[in-house]
């Protein structure tokens, strides 16, 4: 039976890897999905064969409670809302790699040296990214605004850091006191919560992708410690393509993650880069500029969060098809950090129906904006923002953009005049072949609809 467990496990751990692979194309990604299931489902269900595995009773329920409000959640939630829902999930599962390594402190089991290392090791991850992802979510929610920061911050944050290491090699090589383990898991999830509130929310897409790599890490750790080949392969499995997205997305802000996590990028509007705005904003009507884009060769759409929040994708690509009507090229340029998580705005248009081979990435896109005729930017900010080239004092210089406002006309889909969601004032905004077109993002994608079928 032993030898049938593990060989369930081994599958399933393969099914988690094909399943990860196949997540990396929107072409495939479903069916990744629904092989990754498969691979959970047939570990869960191993799992109950384990000589010597009790409390059957709880487990079951356990994972009816837990798949029921999955179902739930996950059938009513809005696609604007799937990054904070992403940060609370990814939480609950370094959450339960915690709850894992709580368990067997108390319990007293006897460990080897590395176990209970990696015990330790384990439960500290996996609390630090269930309370810091609890924090992202709230910061995605709008439940927390901005950048939440008070004096000598990192200064206490490394004392508890500290101070937490210091429980964590007690427990480790001391003592497992009862006493000892609560303040462990207090100072850790203090920790967490420190070191994610003073993090700007333009930054939430990389800070989620690292503490996805953290609770892959904890599981990992944690199977070790429950010699579980599953939790073994698919924590590393999980921790591994967390890591490297992070890097990624790093990279794509030309920001190394220290600066993510200890710098001042984001959130509270006090980083307008001032100085860079000059002039005014040029508004414009729906009617001209769907003349501007009627009659144009080439136009690019970049969108945004703020294509999200008003759900505006349909209405978008149902734009963008009769321009083609008209024999008009478009195309859709993604930045690698739009949106609230990686992949985001790939999600979206996928969604509407817009074919994978419209949608391009920042390096295959920037050299066609100078021959474009027009660059529709639809709830876009820092990524289209022009000062990441040119002024070394803003906050995102040197971050890799969307070369927008060099296309020969830039029209602005926005809701209002206020900067974007890290607070850094939009140079493009105020450009002479810029011009803004004021209100709800879907409203306004039916108003140019109009516009274009009226020629």
């Amino acid at each position: 039976m032993v030898d049938l467990i593990q060989a369930i496990y081994f599958v399933a751990a393969v099914l988690f890897i094909l399943g990860l692979k196949r997540m990396s194309s929107p072409t495939t990604a479903r069916a990744g999905i629904v092989w990754a299931g498969a691979g959970m489902a047939a570990a869960v269900i191993a799992t109950f064969f384990i000589p010597h595995m009790s409390n059957f009773g709880l487990m079951v329920a356990a994972i009816i409670i837990g798949s029921g409000i999955a179902y739930a959640s996950g059938k009513r939630v809005a696609m604007t809302d799937m990054p904070q829902m992403i940060a609370l999930y990814n939480g609950m599962g370094g959450g339960a790699a915690a709850a894992i390594a709580a368990v067997e402190l108390i319990k007293g089991v006897s460990h080897s040296a590395i176990a209970l290392d990696l015990a330790v090791l384990g439960a500290l991850i996996g609390t630090v990214s269930f309370s810091g992802s609890l924090i992202a979510f709230a910061k995605l929610q709008g439940w927390m605004k901005g950048a939440n920061r008070f004096p000598n911050q990192q200064a206490i944050n490394v004392a508890v850091f500290v101070a937490t290491v210091a429980c964590g090699v007690f427990l480790a090589f001391v003592s497992q006191h009862p006493l000892a383990i609560l303040l462990f898991f207090a100072l850790a999830l203090a920790f967490g919560v420190m070191m994610t509130l003073p993090i700007g929310g333009a930054d939430m897409p990389v800070v989620i992708s690292l503490f996805n790599a953290l609770t892959g890490l904890a599981v990992a750790f944690e199977g070790f410690v429950l010699q579980n080949a599953a939790m073994i392969i698919a924590g590393t499995v999980v921790g591994s393509a967390g890591t490297l997205l992070t890097q990624l997305m790093a990279r794509a802000m030309n920001r190394p993650i220290s600066n993510v996590l200890f710098g001042s990028f984001g959130g509270d509007g006090s980083a307008a880069a001032e100085g860079d705005a000059g002039g005014a904003l040029k508004p414009i009507d729906a009617s001209d500029a769907a003349v501007m884009m009627a009659f144009a060769s080439k136009v690019v759409i970049i969108p945004g969060y703020g294509m999200a929040v008003a759900q505006a994708q349909h209405k978008i690509w149902e734009l963008a098809k009769l321009l083609e009507e008209r024999d008009v090229a478009v195309k859709f340029a993604i930045h690698p950090v739009a949106g609230r998580m990686p992949g985001h705005m790939n999600v979206l248009l996928a969604e509407a129906g817009v074919p994978y081979d419209k949608i391009y990435d920042l390096d295959e896109i920037n050299s066609e904006f100078e021959t474009a005729d027009v660059a529709l930017v639809i709830g876009a900010n820092d990524v289209v923002n022009p000062v990441a080239r040119t002024n070394p004092d803003s906050p995102i210089y040197g971050m890799p953009i969307l070369d927008a406002d060099k296309a020969k006309n830039v029209i602005v889909i926005k809701r209002g005049q206020g900067a974007g969601f890290s607070g850094i004032e939009n140079a493009l905004f105020f450009k002479d072949n810029t011009r803004m077109l004021y209100g709800d993002g879907q409203a306004m994608a039916s108003e140019l609809i109009q516009g274009v079928k009226s020629f």
